[in-house]
């Protein structure tokens, strides 16, 4: 926070403490992590300051992030939209908009955020929040009416809008090699045209959402000939055994294959790679130009008669040539899953959608704060898995560390500081996880349930651990 700008000095200091307190305690109430009914006070009248905005708190952090990015040979920018559910049995909040049509009332959080190959988060790039509008439904309008509609006035514009501010990125860090990674939600050709306009440095990679028509002779099709059956017709480039992971539909009567229900299992999958170019779709304000792509089929083979087989159509400008970067493809969107996980933290972790604001404009800048709580959380959890043997004390101080071991083992702290995988199985177990031999590293639950429990044993230590001041102490 030291380059936050809320043209305030004394609401910089409010923020800073603030953060201190919610990242103590991420799964706490406000009131609980704050303290005291005057800090309580204060954090609240600092979510209500019109100088405190969700961008302004955001900003410092995506400045931190685009460091760490510098750093970094390769960052994955991972966009990804979801639902802040304000949902309350007997208040409404002010500014909420509907989130289906259903009584379900919040707002749509849109992130895009920076990770390692390995898929250690570096921070939140940007985000933007918005409320839909009452009565504002496009669900209801007809096909043709949504393709007459221009993209700016669609919820979809803001897929446009990261894959481009990804590129602005780019610029910012020439020596890194940037990657934009989307769903299938974000299969809509304006995306990939944004993608591949110009030189803007960002590779990208794609999940088709539908199977698009190639360009053919004279700019039209070849009858029966798209994407994924001109994919089919390549050999098979490897085969390979995945681990798929059951889920459950979490709408009734759901359609889209990537959210319909499936069971656990052992699978084989086989890849097939090619180049293609996309006939543009007709849009009534705009002639679209066509896009090369280069796509990466994974697809099951001998899937469960009574189950739908997995199978990834990656639409990319990452280079097919040779097989290790077919294979590299489909690494880079596996990282993509991290995002899923990064939400989970903040929205269970960090519970944003239990926090008591009367008012949506209240709840933004406290939004934008546990954004920085929950990546600091999940940092933690994965940093101790892609730099074991690194000191414990590249992320926690001497009086965290040195508490959580004589509370874990018993016995005074070493000399040495432990390792950082050492370190974060002991906050783990703090916080639950069991740390026998042979089991696998911890999750985020128990690592975020285990720094706060860290937080309140390192403020003891430091009031009345052995290096402790002689004196009065004042709690």
């Amino acid at each position: 926070m030291s380059t936050v700008d809320l043209k305030d000095r004394r609401l910089k200091k409010r923020l800073k403490e603030v953060l201190s307190q919610l990242g103590g305690q991420p799964t706490a109430g406000i009131p609980t992590a704050c303290g005291g009914h005057a800090e309580m006070t204060a954090a609240y009248r600092l979510f209500d300051n019109p100088k405190a905005t969700f961008g302004r708190i955001l900003t410092p952090h995506g400045e931190a992030t685009r460091r760490r990015m510098a750093e970094e040979p390769v960052a994955l920018l991972v966009q990804d939209t979801t639902e802040v559910d304000l949902t309350r049995p007997s208040q409404q909040v002010v500014g909420a908009g509907p989130l289906d049509r259903g009584a379900r009332r919040g707002a749509l959080l849109h992130v895009l955020h920076a990770f390692t190959p390995d898929g250690t988060p570096l921070g939140t790039v940007d985000a933007v929040v918005w409320a839909r509008q009452e009565g504002v439904r496009s669900r209801s309008l007809t096909r043709g009416e949504r393709a007459r509609m221009p993209i700016e006035e669609k919820e979809s514009h803001r897929w446009v809008e990261m894959m481009r501010r990804a590129g602005e990125e780019a610029g910012q860090c020439p020596e890194t090699r940037l990657v934009c990674l989307a769903d299938s939600e974000g299969d809509i050709y304006e995306v990939l045209a944004e993608g591949a306009a110009g030189e803007r440095g960002v590779e990208w990679i794609v999940r088709a959402g539908q199977d698009r028509a190639v360009q053919g002779e004279r700019g039209k099709a070849p009858v029966g000939r798209r994407v994924r059956e001109q994919v089919l017709a390549q050999p098979v480039l490897f085969r390979q055994k995945i681990r798929v992971r059951g889920r459950t539909a979490k709408v009734q009567c759901e359609t889209r294959g990537r959210r319909q229900p499936r069971r656990s299992r052992e699978a084989e999958v086989e890849v097939r790679a090619t180049r293609v170019t996309l006939r543009p779709p007709w849009r009534a304000e705009r002639r679209l130009p066509a896009v090369t792509v280069n796509v990466v089929l994974v697809r099951e083979t001998g899937p469960p008669a009574d189950d739908k087989a997995v199978e990834w159509q990656l639409l990319t400008s990452l280079p097919i040539e040779e097989i290790d970067q077919v294979r590299q493809v489909i690494q880079y969107y596996c990282v993509r899953w991290m995002i899923e996980v990064f939400f989970r933290v903040l929205k269970s972790g960090c519970r944003v959608e239990k926090r008591r604001f009367e008012h949506l404009d209240r709840l933004l800048p406290c939004l934008a704060v546990y954004l920085i709580v929950a990546w600091r959380t999940l940092f933690v959890c994965r940093l101790g898995r892609s730099g074991p043997e690194m000191s414990c004390e590249a992320v926690f101080e001497p009086a965290e560390w040195k508490a959580v071991w004589q509370v874990v083992h018993r016995t005074a702290p070493p000399a040495t500081p432990p390792s950082l995988d050492e370190m974060v199985r002991l906050v783990a177990q703090l916080g639950g996880y069991v740390n026998r031999r042979g089991a696998g590293p911890p999750g985020p639950q128990t690592v975020w349930i285990g720094l706060q429990r860290t937080y309140d044993f390192a403020l003891g230590w430091r009031l009345f651990g052995p290096e402790a001041q002689k004196g009065p102490r004042h709690v």
